[in-house]
């Protein structure tokens, strides 16, 4: 029965990952064309800063899974 618990805290925790990426993926043109209005360097750096966050999430849960 351990198995299953430990089954169920990764779908959930999979679960709230994907709800917040797709949150931040959904508003982020409007967030960065807000920010861009003050700063297109800075727009481009919070555009990279949330793609390169979901990706920096996906990398260092790999590196947990493979010890």
């Amino acid at each position: 029965m351990a198995g299953d618990n430990q089954n169920r805290q990764s779908a959930i925790a999979a679960a709230i990952f994907l709800l917040v990426a797709g949150l931040a993926l959904y508003f982020m043109p409007n967030i960065v064309l807000w920010i861009g209005g003050f700063s297109p360097i800075l727009a481009v750096i919070v555009g990279v800063a949330v793609i390169g966050a979901f990706f920096g999430v996906l990398w260092v849960r790999s590196r947990y899974q493979k010890r």
